[in-house]
This record gives C-alpha cells, structure tokens and sequence, in this order.
C-alpha cells in the first residue's frame, strides 16, 4: 500500500472523526477511503451500511462505478451510479433499500430532497459515510456551498453526526480545506497528506512570435491581425503534431475555441499525411458519445491518442498513462498545472512532462505593456517556479454565496412542505453553511425572495413555496446552484453532436469547427434551439462563452520577480530566452524596479503588481469615488485623470473604513454573477458579489503605496 492508504485505515474505521486524504492525481485516493468503509459496511451485516460519494462529475461517477463495483461484487454489496443515465428501476431499488455505495452528484442529492423530502429521514438514517471527490474543486464556488449545506441536510435528516472523508489534491493550506470539510470544527478533521512523490519533473516552455505580415503591426486589419495569429498557432500545431504523434497526451488550450482549432489542425494533418488520426477533441459542450470516444481512444491502448481538451480532462476521469501534457498560454492557474501535471508521468521510472507554448505580438511603437512584457510567457515562467516551490492558489474560502443560499431556502421549503423563518435561520445558517449571516441581513433576504413570489408566508407565519417559486422548484433546472446558458443542440445527419451556448450568433451558411471537424449551418430552428449542419471544407471555431481566470497576487508578485531577475531560466527554449531578454529590457527602460505610475498623455498606467481581486477593487473604487477611466488590464490598472486628482483619488482609497465600501458601490452594476443573484435586494447583492470577487484590503493597501510613488 501508498502511505497514504496505509494511514487511513484506522481513523476510518474507527468512523469517529473526519478525515481528508491528500494526494496527487493517480495516488489511489479512492482505495484510501473505500477499503476501510468497504470494510466497515461488509461488517455492520446485511441490513445496514451505506456510503455516499459525492462526485463534481457524472463522467467519474460512471468512471468510479467501474473501479468500485469490483470490489464489491464479492461482497454482494450493492454500488449505485444515480444520474439522468440510470434506469428508474434501479433507483427504486435502492430507494426501497438504501445499502451499499450510493454515487451522486450534489445536484442529483438536492433533487432527493426536493422530490423525495418525507423520505430523507429513512433514506439517510443508515449512511455510514459521507466520501467528497475532488474536494478542492468545490472550495470557494456556489456549488461547494451548497455541497456543505446538502452534508448538513443529511446529517439533520439522520440526527447524528457522519464521518465525512474528503478526497483532495494537496492545496497550500490544507487547513482551509478542514475548515471546508467541518465548517467550525477544522481541528477535528485528521489530516492525511501523501508523503510519497519525489517524481520527476521535465519542463520546457516554448517561444513564439506573432509576426507582421506585411511587415507592420501598426494600424493592422481585424482580417491581418487573424491571419498572423492563425500562422502562429499552425507552428504551435506542427510542433505538437511531430512531438505528439504515436504517443497518450493531454493538451490544454485554455478554451473551448481553441480546442475545436487545434483538434481540427491535428487532425488535417494525420489526414494529410494519410496516418491514422490520433488527435480527438473532449470540452463540455460535445456530446456524451463524442466525449467517452475520445475518454476510451485514450484508455484503450492500442494506438496512439491525444486529447485536445480542456478542464473536463483535469479531474480524476481515469484514462490511463499519459506520456506528456501540452499547456498553449498560462494555465488558469499553478493548482490547475499542477492537477494536469500529475496526469503524466504515472509509469514507473517516467518523469512527468510538462511542454508549455507561449504566443507573443511582435512589439512596436503602439503596443502595450502587456505585449512589451510579454506577459503570457512571464506569466508561465512565474507559474512553473511558483509550482516547483510547492505553492499552490489557496481557495477563495470567504464568500458569502448568497444566491446559493436563496436556493437552498426554497429546497428546504419544499423538502419540508414549509417552514418558519425561526427555522430557516437555524437550519441553514446558525447550524448550517451560511454563518456569519445576522438575523437582519437573513431578514432582508426573506423579504427580497418573496418581493419575487419566490415564497410566501401564511397566517400562522409558516413560510411556503410562492407561485413563481412553485414553478422553478419544479424545473429540471433548479437543482443546479451554478447558472447554466441555454444552447443549441448541432444536429448532423439527425444525430446531436453536442451544445453552443446561445449567446453564440448562428445563420446559415455560416461555416464552423466543431468536434475537430469543419461544417456549414443548414437550417436553423429558432423555437427548438437546433442547428443542423453538413460536412465542408471551410470553417471558423465558433464563439463560445467563458469567463476569465483571476489571476492571484503571488503570481504577479513572481511574475516581477521573473522581470527583475538576470538569471538564466533553464527550462526555456532558445525563442522564449530571447523573447524574455526582450520584456527584461523593457521592464529597465521603464524603470520599473523603481516606480509604480507611468504617464501617458491623460492616462496612468499604475503597477500594483497584484491579483485581479486586488485591482478590480480599486479600479471600482477609483470610478466611484469619481475618477473618469479607472480599467483593471491585468498587469496594469489604466487611469485617466489630472495627476492631483489622481493623488487625492488614491489617498482616498487608502484612508476608506470598510463601512464605506458598500456605499461607494451603490452605483455599480453587473454585479448578478450568481445563478439566484437576481433575487436579491441591491445590499445583499453588493455584500454577497464583494465578499466572492473583490479585496477592499488589498485595493486599501494597494492605493497607499500608490500615492507616495
């Protein structure tokens, strides 16, 4: 056994404290914690035992059913993947007689208790064990709070307190995923970090210029400029296409556009080249099929594949060795690198290998700091360093998740056919996730929902479902807390080959890539949301919607760092070597080891060299506090204003109480970034969207060193 599975053993059987197991991807997380419960349900007799794996994917619940059902057959345990997929015959078994392994997604647990609320005191009276996958992956988001409110619902509808076993990468501070796991109670949880590792790492990161194409950058076409980005992007191809070829590799482009590009690029030249094509695509938005194609070419092993792919190839999907993992820019993040690293490398004696592709604009007299300092490739090299030390993105661990919790009190209205405010309060925030709410803000909040005719409340004061609630609890779609785009089915042939989100513009003749293939838009059905195509030689990959990675203030810190340094970076080639003598020049002509405010025209360009948290938050308060032009730009906030102002404007900021922010932010909008966030009242909006997103602290620290550069 793995250390960390040895040391598991005793805690959990003893099932009487929780337990985190820590480790890398591919580490047997999963026999770490079902060997023991396995154990513990096979002893408890036929009558009783029953665990719940609660998954962030349906894809590795059908993976883990596989691995788990295995070691229960001998057993003659019972192990239950529920999901759309599954027959309803084979729910009403286990709803008749809940043993075994129950796996489950946290949507499908809040639809049992929305559906099946009278039956959740038998259903979960026998559950022995609370098992959460991918656990950092929960931490921080809307989805992750209401997870630790539905393992609260479960353990009120049981009356006692379940061990709860969190299956977890390892994260900076493993403290905040104790607290994650047992709000208020951390020190109970027992950690268990891996200690074996020591892999080997081999990392290069690869330059590449975006050259002119007549020779000029200055005053290009939107036609010019597409063209000398798609001729950088084929040479990232034809490298990938000669390096990949005959071997596994996951390769991360950053977005499901980029995806459908290089998976066609791949592909056209297997076809060139008449081989067999060993390039397939894999992004949420395919359908099933063309997923799991592209999960088994990969799993099988007898041939070569490569998945073009990006987050849903992350997490613990198990696909087998893959030889190396290919990153085009920055990752989202260095847990994000480091999560897909240890993809690689899982043979024994295989080192784990990283190929990263920088894509750098030629830099002119017009161009910006970003392009002058090269910040994709900085960034990378900023990112590699950061994740050989060991530091990874602690999680966003402080938000208030207000729209969650807008959800979760409509769940427990219907799972309890009511319920009093008294209640509600107790249940879902003195006892439940949401603490730190007073009972006045919760007031407010109650009063908002029902402004909705979300809920109502009766003459005895009993708080019920109103007829707008009734309606929504009702949908299919309520039990997700994360907002989901509606989007159009692409049919070829009669056969759905998976969803764009609607906001994408369709007509027909238009031409696009989807699923690593070129087609023409046929016909196009407005009321059904369907877009049929046929196959063509030409196409674009089509627009899809996404929202940008935060970057954290230790990156940018390193990224300085990175600028400031003369050493010689090892693990760069000979065009990313040059590229970064390039931006460190840049970064000495500007003097920027000694100043944080460059003029230009009417405009500042300010260099806190911090997080996106930390500038957006400044940037909001500049603007509010009257400052024409305040734009967070990543490495720059870009302002525009008299010099004096700009001082008394920063000075200002510096000086704010944390009672003045929320009232600086009562003219802001778009703020509605959560799935139920238009249910509340413009307070609990601005409160709720700050705690998530914005870092007054570091914007109040951030302006102090501005105004006295």
């Amino acid at each position: 056994m793995r250390d960390a599975q040895e040391r598991a053993i005793g805690p959990i059987l003893a099932a009487n404290r929780d337990v985190i197991i820590a480790a890398a991807t591919a580490a047997g997380k999963t026999e770490a914690a079902f060997l023991p419960i396995l154990t513990s349900i096979a002893n408890a007799g036929e009558e009783s035992g029953l665990a719940i794996y609660i998954s962030p994917l349906k894809a590795l619940i059908n993976d883990q059913w596989g691995r788990l059902n295995e070691l229960c057959e001998q057993l003659e345990l019972p192990v239950i993947p529920w999901h759309g997929d599954v027959p309803q015959s084979r729910k009403q078994k286990f709803l008749k007689h809940p043993r075994g392994v129950l796996l489950i997604t946290p949507e499908s647990l809040e639809a049992i208790f929305v559906r099946r609320g009278s039956q959740a005191p038998r259903l979960f009276s026998e559950v022995s064990y609370l098992v959460i996958d991918e656990l950092h992956a929960f931490i921080g988001s809307d989805r992750g709070k209401q997870m630790q409110s539905l393992l609260h619902r479960i353990e009120q509808a049981a009356e006692r307190r379940i061990p709860r076993i969190g299956l977890s990468a390892t994260l900076g501070d493993m403290s905040l995923a104790s607290e994650f796991l047992r709000p208020g109670d951390a020190e109970g949880v027992e950690l268990l970090v891996s200690k074996s590792g020591g892999q080997d790492l081999q990392i290069q990161i690869k330059g590449y210029l975006s050259r002119a194409l007549h020779g000029k950058v200055t005053d290009e076409s939107k036609e010019d400029r597409e063209k000398r980005e798609l001729a950088a992007a084929n040479e990232v191809a034809d490298h990938l296409y000669k390096t990949l070829r005959g071997t596994n590799n996951l390769v991360f482009p950053n977005s499901r556009r980029k995806v459908e590009f290089f998976a066609d690029a791949l592909r056209r030249r297997c076809e060139t080249d008449t081989v067999p094509v060993e390039f397939w695509p894999h992004h949420g938005s395919l359908a099933r099929a063309i997923r799991e194609e592209t999960e088994q070419a990969l799993k099988r092993g007898d041939a070569p594949a490569s998945a073009i792919c990006t987050t849903t190839l992350e997490l613990g999907i198990d696909i087998g060795a893959v030889k190396s993992i290919a990153q085009i820019g920055p990752a989202p993040s260095v847990a994000s690198m480091r999560q897909r690293l240890g993809r690689s490398g899982r043979r024994p004696g295989e080192p784990a290998v990283l190929r990263s592709y920088a894509i750098e604009d030629e830099i002119t007299k017009r161009s910006g700091f970003s392009d002058r300092l090269r910040e994709g490739l900085v960034q990378s090299i900023a990112m590699v360093r950061l994740l050989v030390r060991g530091w990874f993105e602690p999680p966003n661990s402080r938000g208030l998740h207000l729209s969650t919790l807008v959800q979760q009190v409509l769940s427990v209205i219907a799972e309890r056919g009511g319920a009093n405010a008294q209640q509600l309060y107790r249940h879902l925030v003195v006892n439940g996730a949401f603490a730190g709410l007073s009972v006045a803000e919760f007031a407010d909040l109650l009063r908002s929902v029902a402004s909705k005719d979300l809920i109502t409340q009766d003459a005895t004061g009993l708080v019920l479902l109103g007829q707008v609630g009734e309606r929504m609890v009702g949908s299919h779609d309520f039990y997700a807390a994360f907002i989901s785009d509606e989007e159009w089915q692409i049919v070829c042939q009669g056969q759905s080959m998976g969803t764009l989100p609607i906001s994408s513009i369709i007509q027909v003749e238009m031409r696009i890539i989807f699923a690593g293939r070129r087609w023409k838009v046929v016909a196009v059905d407005e009321e059904g949301l369907v877009v049929t195509v046929v196959s063509d030689p030409g196409g674009a990959p089509p627009q899809f919607d996404g929202g940008g990675v935060s970057t954290h203030d230790v990156i940018r810190k390193e990224m300085r760092a990175v600028l400031q340094g003369e050493d010689d970076i090892s693990f760069l080639d000979a065009s990313a070597k040059r590229l970064l003598a390039e931006a460190r020049t840049q970064y000495g002509s500007l003097r920027l080891s000694e100043r944080h405010l460059i003029q230009d025209g009417a405009v500042w360009h300010a260099f806190t060299w911090l997080g996106d948290s930390t500038n957006e938050a400044l940037s909001l308060l500049l603007r509010s506090l009257g400052v024409k032009r305040a734009d967070n730009e990543g490495l720059v906030i870009s302002i525009e204003c008299e010099e004096d102002r700009l001082v008394d404007a920063l000075s200002d900021v510096a000086d704010l109480q944390d009672k003045d922010y929320l009232a600086l932010l009562r003219d802001a909008a778009n703020m509605r970034r959560g799935k139920w966030d238009w249910a509340l009242s413009d307070d609990l909006l601005r409160k709720s969207f700050v705690s998530s997103h914005l870092s007054f602290e570091g914007a109040r620290a951030a302006a102090s060193r501005l105004s006295q550069s």
